[in-house]
């Protein structure tokens, strides 16, 4: 923990949920950042641009601009440009992100078998953060759509993530339905992808063993980030809950009761 030189934070249920900031999160992430220490927030959020969500972490008092954030939708796109250039995307996604699907060629496209398919006939299906538009019509459609031959690109597996009522269903239940009838495999571009945390490293610089990741998330945040190499924090926030730690298939490096604790935790290793 010495070596510590970047830090990766998870947003929701780190530091805040439904974008209220938790207790203490605020003062933590200014603290750190003080410290000298780079900090990268890095997100499975798929219903926001990165400068949507740094206006609302602004307005609520955390010091970041659109530059701190890496969101799935943005490492999606460096994806796409870099395995399936110039490809036709169909997108299922909660939200409008277009911003950060910088070249990303997104089609409306028709219902396999109809007249209008053979217009703009995707080449990839293009799956973000579940909500409304997760209807059978739209799964059924997408399911055509792998069929004939579709990859099948996800911005990240989350099963559920936490709001300030409870937990909401998110689009990893909907995509391990599709794996199975179509019988393909998603090609995953966020969290827990370890292309995601080693594009995360290069913004801010850093190695693998100078880097820790903080996350409420034991598999997509915290043992993701272990098996790239990253100092593993998991915080008793957001969507954690004890069984899913008891069941996780190794151990976080570290374990505290909010990301407000973690400027003790950095100090008291120093001290060490």
């Amino acid at each position: 923990m010495e070596s510590v030189r970047a830090v990766l934070v998870d947003i929701d249920g780190v530091l805040t949920v439904s974008w209220r900031p938790l207790p203490g999160a605020v003062e933590a992430l200014r603290e750190i950042r003080e410290a000298g220490l780079a900090v990268l927030l890095v997100t499975n959020t798929t219903s926001r641009t990165r400068a949507s969500i740094a206006g609302t972490l602004a307005d609520a008092g955390f010091w970041v601009s659109a530059e701190d954030i890496l969101t799935a939708p943005a490492a999606t796109a460096a994806y796409l440009a870099e395995h399936c250039p110039g490809a036709r995307c169909a997108l299922l996604n909660s939200g409008d992100i277009a911003e950060d699907l910088d070249g990303v060629d997104v089609v409306d496209a028709a219902d396999p078998g109809t007249a209008a398919y053979s217009a703009a006939v995707p080449d990839v299906v293009l799956v973000g953060g579940a909500g409304p538009e997760f209807g059978y019509a739209e799964l059924d459609r997408a399911f055509g759509h792998l069929q004939r031959g579709a990859r099948l690109v996800a911005m990240h597996r989350n099963l559920y993530w936490r709001t300030a009522e409870r937990l909401r269903l998110d689009s990893g239940a909907f995509l391990a339905g599709l794996e199975q009838a179509a019988r393909v495999e998603a090609e995953i571009t966020g969290k827990p992808a370890r292309a995601f945390f080693e594009a995360a490293l290069a913004r801010l610089g850093a190695g693998a063993g100078e880097a820790l990741m903080v996350g409420d998330d034991i598999e997509s945040d915290v043992r993701a980030a272990q098996r790239a190499g990253i100092t593993g924090v998991l915080v008793r926030t957001g969507k954690f809950q004890p069984e899913d730690l008891r069941a996780a298939d190794g151990t976080p490096d570290h374990v505290i009761d909010s990301f407000a604790d973690l400027p003790a935790l950095l100090r008291g290793s120093a001290q060490q």
